[in-house]
């Protein structure tokens, strides 16, 4: 008979990263979240409407309540004011009674509204889980080695940051500290314009995609002009030849929701749907705008739709929240998702009703719960990138 052995128990830690994929643990720098600190509703609770609007009722101007256009419709309808993420920050900062901002959104637009509003004013994320997948694609030490790949190179002197909106505080800071400015998808080509006038290059932080386009599409630069530097690769898979003759150093970084579109989507709906117009978000691939009839901000396309002629057909590049509330919001024009499989943004996704409720509800019992705060430092650096952008012609 076989001699049965007992396995000794293996002495494995998990790693940080294992921990928080798992919903435990924390990282304040990072935009994964953790658990939520509190016993929420249920789903299923009928009621969830109802105490939602108590809770916003009791707390009255205390409260300002952000939704961006990409969040679900049971949320969006708390909101006081909707937009992008920029404005949405700036609305914030508009409302200095507000004692606390519930943004609706994801983790670095939290924490630009932090930013932008008064030192007594509280910004609350209902789901700390609710992040960005394209900002978790620069952290400061992965932008701060590339910095010094650039410098190895000799042409730190002659090139400016400029950093998407859709970055951690983090990456903004790096940004003012070195020069650079923050931009929007609405002001991409005002920014790389500033920035060439201060220098020879520029490092574009984390949104390839949004960086080639603007290049390429509105300021005439070649496909040639651009790299794209790796952090996962040693010097980020770049000669310092290479560096040296580019004009734009694209970060690998990109939007998991814009990044599905391809260029058959763009062919296949064309085909399935004569006389539609193309429109998609220039977050998007290079091919997928070259191929559109219309290429601009999520403002941008909200606006289009509403100035079509009833009628005409439209295919949207952008996330499905956003796309579904247009069509509905047009009943006299055909609107569809450009791919024919549909797709949210998962981690914006993640504020739902209870989420959003037990945020109210326990701001109401005088608990703040779930607040984004950036230290003072890092606020400082960002908020110099943040006023070169306002301040931008």
């Amino acid at each position: 008979m076989r001699a049965v052995t007992t396995a000794q128990p293996l002495d494995v830690q998990p790693t940080p990263l294992a921990l928080l994929l798992l919903g435990r643990e924390a990282d304040p720098r990072s935009e994964r979240g953790v658990e939520c600190p509190g016993d929420l509703p249920s789903p299923s609770d009928p009621d969830l409407v109802a105490r939602a609007r108590a809770a916003k009722e009791k707390l009255g101007d205390k409260v300002f309540v952000l939704g961006h256009h990409y969040q679900r419709d049971e949320v969006i309808q708390f909101a006081d004011v909707t937009g992008d993420s920029f404005k949405l920050a700036r609305d914030a900062a508009a409302r200095p009674e507000a004692e606390y901002i519930v943004f609706c959104g994801v983790h670095f637009m939290a924490e630009s509204a932090d930013i932008l509003t008064t030192d007594d004013q509280k910004v609350v994320l209902p789901d700390l889980a609710a992040g960005c997948s394209m900002a978790d694609m620069a952290t400061a030490e992965q932008v701060a080695e590339c910095w010094d790949v650039l410098a190895d190179a000799g042409i730190t002197d002659v090139t400016v940051p400029v950093s998407y909106m859709n970055s951690s505080a983090d990456i903004k800071a790096f940004t003012g500290k070195h020069g650079g400015t923050i931009c929007t998808s609405s002001n991409a080509k005002r920014a790389l314009d500033w920035a060439f006038e201060q220098g020879e290059k520029v490092l574009f932080l984390p949104d390839q995609h949004l960086g080639r386009n603007t290049a390429v599409r509105e300021m005439g630069m070649s496909l040639e002009d651009c790299v794209v530097y790796n952090p996962h690769k040693p010097n980020g898979g770049l000669t310092a030849e290479q560096l040296r003759a580019a004009k734009m150093i694209l970060w690998r970084g990109h939007c998991s929701v814009h990044g599905r579109f391809s260029l058959e989507s763009v062919e296949d709906v064309r085909a399935r749907i004569p006389g539609v117009n193309v429109l998609v978000h220039p977050e998007c691939k290079h091919e997928v705008v070259a191929a559109a009839d219309h290429v601009g901000s999520t403002e941008y396309i909200i606006k289009t739709l509403e100035a079509a002629p009833a009628g005409s057909k439209w295919a949207i590049g952008t996330e499905l929240n956003l796309v579904r509330r247009v069509a509905n919001a047009h009943p006299d024009k055909e609107v569809v998702f450009l791919d024919r499989t549909v797709c949210f943004c998962s981690t914006m996704n993640r504020i739902d009703l209870p989420h959003l409720v037990w945020a109210l509800e326990s701001l109401a019992e005088g608990k703040l719960v779930n607040r984004i705060q950036v230290d003072r430092e890092t606020e400082s650096f960002a908020k110099l990138a943040l006023e070169r952008m306002l301040a931008l012609p």
